[in-house]
């Protein structure tokens, strides 16, 4: 299993890889996200939220809306994990700044597979509604939460990773 997680770090490292996915990830956050038409702010960009939050934002999305949602969120939000873990793991792979540190390359791997597991949770709302409990939207909301905190450390070990990289660089320079 290392061997193939090592050889996808590797392909992911790759300028194309990494050009690709950036410009997929931009796309998906500057143009298809906001077009959705679900009458509203997405789950997913919440910090965290109750159940009467949801309650308001399933009402405000209506049923057209949450139609929309349930399906987006299973389809083209399944493909935006793939498009940030591959670039932010080959991000980090490629400029991790010793090689022992390749390994921290999973962390948005595993925050892609818990970004899935909320996508799973908010589907099942946006099918539910209106029978939602408080535990449910709990469940949900911490997911959500969990996300962000993971989404938080693996763009800040990227960008240390690349800091670290041009200040090596900046010094070879003067060296």
């Amino acid at each position: 299993m290392k061997k193939i997680f090592r050889k996808y770090f590797k392909f992911a490292a790759g300028t194309l890889p990494l050009i690709v996915t950036f410009i997929g990830v931009l796309l998906m956050v500057q143009l298809v996200f906001p077009a959705l038409p679900v009458n509203g702010e997405l789950i997913d960009l919440k910090l965290n939220y109750t159940l009467a939050d949801i309650q308001v934002a399933m009402l405000q999305y209506g049923p057209q809306g949450r139609a929309v949602y349930a399906l987006a969120s299973p389809t083209v939000d399944t493909l935006f994990p793939v498009l940030y873990v591959t670039f932010f793991a080959g991000l980090i792979y490629r400029f991790r700044p010793t090689e022992r540190l390749w390994v921290m390359a999973f962390i948005p791997v595993f925050a892609g597979a818990w970004d899935l597991c909320e996508n799973a949770q908010i589907t099942a709302m946006l099918l539910q509604f209106p029978d939602l409990s408080a535990r449910q939207v709990a469940v949900a909301s911490f997911f959500t939460t969990v996300k962000h905190f993971l989404s938080a450390v693996y763009e800040l070990t990227a960008l240390v990773f690349l800091l670290m990289f041009f200040v090596r660089r900046l010094k070879q320079g003067f060296v």
